[in-house]
């Protein structure tokens, strides 16, 4: 398998992960699958059982129930939309897929609920879909005016519940840490300063509030909000703690042999599945910066599939540019017992102490 290295980091505008900006289509966009080819030949076992751990549109799973006639998939997503929209493709497949209401975190859980004890293939595509950015009315994009809400399965605390009940230093670190923004600061206190007047509710107020602080970069198209919008979204549907989770739990109902495949968009999603891989593995057996304790002798619990990660070639992104930054990673099971979770990952994953725990460092 070859790997494609682009010429130049794409803008977090265009990756599927992080929120858009005036560098996508105007338009309302498919939900294109990326790295499609790469990962069916990547989970090259034939027959047995596949989870698509994050459904979506069901392009993966279409993918590998097309591939395999002897294929069974359990697909799994925690947005009701994405699982009332697949009823046609689970009529279509005559009992080889099972849809499953849920987060892919707990997708260990929901297999054995499901009475599915191991799995031969998992795949996993973090972050948001284009059906999620596309509908204002789920307050993802500032591209079209929305409520501002961002869950993913609508429950819990929305974006206007965080940006108008923290305190301003959670704001700042949620920004920071998961926007990648560095202007954090001006940020939350602009939005502090606002929501004395009243609160922020829609996109486009927000997106405003930011814009008055944070420069748009010379020639470049991504919206001064994009850091802002993708470090709220993170943190409202704990994306990074959802992955942290679901790396463990494939880790436990993969079969010795089976595969994991993973697909990621920024730098945050990519660094947390590299590190579980590489200790996993046993290449960050001595310990890294980012997996400072790891020990000199560990449970190799996977094998490399990929070296390094393997990108969308030229045709792919001028086809489809939320695709530019998506990068893909794979393993495969050994017969290692399941070691101890990766704390270190955990840590990865959050925010700073102070901000947890809502008060001011």
């Amino acid at each position: 398998m070859t790997r494609r290295r682009p010429s130049a980091e794409p803008p977090a505008s265009v990756r599927r992960s992080g929120t858009e900006s005036e560098a996508s289509s105007p338009s309302a966009q498919p939900h294109v699958p990326v790295l499609l080819d790469e990962v069916v030949a990547t989970l090259s076992t034939d027959g047995g059982l596949a989870v698509d751990g994050t459904f979506g549109a069901g392009g993966y799973t279409r993918a590998l129930l097309d591939r395999d006639p002897a294929l069974q998939v359990v697909a799994i997503d925690r947005d009701p939309t994405a699982i009332a929209a697949g009823q046609s493709l689970v009529a279509a497949s005559r009992g080889r897929l099972r849809l499953i209401p849920g987060r892919f975190g707990n997708l260990d859980t929901l297999l054995a609920e499901a009475g599915v004890g191991q799995a031969d293939q998992v795949v996993l595509d973090i972050g948001v879909s284009s059906m999620q950015l596309d509908v204002p009315e789920r307050g993802f994009s500032f591209r079209n005016d929305g409520p501002l809400d961002m869950r993913m399965g609508g429950d819990g605390p929305s974006a206007a519940d965080i940006v108008n009940e923290s305190d301003e230093t959670v704001l700042a670190d949620i920004i920071y840490h998961y926007g990648e923004e560095r202007r954090s600061r001006a940020v939350a206190r602009a939005i502090h300063e606002a929501r004395r007047r009243g609160r922020i509710e829609t996109t486009a107020q927000l997106a405003e509030l930011v814009a008055g602080v944070v420069r748009a970069e010379p020639g470049s198209h991504i919206h001064p909000a994009t850091r802002t919008f993708q470090g709220l979204r993170i943190a409202v549907n704990d994306e990074l703690g959802e992955l942290v989770r679901a790396l463990h739990a494939a880790e436990r109902v993969l079969r010795p042999g089976g595969r994991l495949a993973v697909v990621t968009f920024h730098s945050l999603e990519d660094r947390i599945v590299k590190q579980f891989f590489a200790a996993r593995s046993g290449r960050s057996a001595q310990g890294s910066r980012h997996l400072p304790g790891a020990p000199a002798e560990v449970v190799r619990s996977f094998n490399l599939v990929t070296k390094g990660p393997v990108l969308p070639g030229e045709a792919e992104t001028a086809r489809n540019p939320r695709a530019r930054s998506a990068k893909l990673r794979a393993a495969e099971r050994t017969e290692s017992d399941v070691p101890e979770p990766l704390a270190a990952l955990t840590a990865l994953a959050s925010l700073p102490e102070a901000a947890r725990g809502g008060h001011r460092r």
